[in-house]
């Protein structure tokens, strides 16, 4: 595929996703209190099941792109159940787990970018949106550990 239609399929999809984000946050943001982790992974998820979308349709990328799906979804949903959690300890394993599964959704990133099936803009975008994750849940991490001792 030549290189103009290719970064105009890729700007289609972004202007997509960004409009349909948009939209579910605002949603998301309207039923919640202010917890920036939770708006945050929250609207993490749906940029990975946007990207599945576009690697599943335009790239016919079936592996990798489960594998995003299901760590880069779970970590919102790990921290969904860390805020429900009956006890302290119950709270830091869950959000060990959102940790852990951030990790690994960097990993997969970092892959589809080195293998050439994500541009590279496309991959640090997510990338950073990850990262970003990744220091807030350690950050909690750290003060729940600090509170414990």
């Amino acid at each position: 595929m030549c290189k103009k239609l290719w970064r105009a399929r890729c700007r289609r999809w972004e202007e997509y996703r960004d409009s349909i984000s948009q939209l579910k946050i605002i949603n998301y943001e309207l039923e919640m209190k202010e917890n920036i982790i939770q708006i945050k992974s929250y609207a993490f998820a749906l940029r990975i099941i946007n990207l599945y979308k576009y690697l599943t349709n335009e790239k016919r990328e079936y592996i990798i792109s489960k594998q995003i799906l299901r760590s880069g979804a779970s970590i919102g949903a790990n921290i969904e159940e860390a805020i429900g959690g009956q006890s302290d300890k119950d709270f830091l394993a869950k959000i060990t787990i959102a940790y852990k599964e951030a990790r690994e959704t960097k990993y997969w990133i970092k892959l589809l970018r080195d293998s050439s099936i994500l541009l590279p803009e496309f991959a640090r975008s997510i990338y950073n949106d990850c990262e970003e994750l990744c220091k807030i849940i350690a950050s909690i991490q750290k003060t729940m550990k600090n509170k414990n001792s």
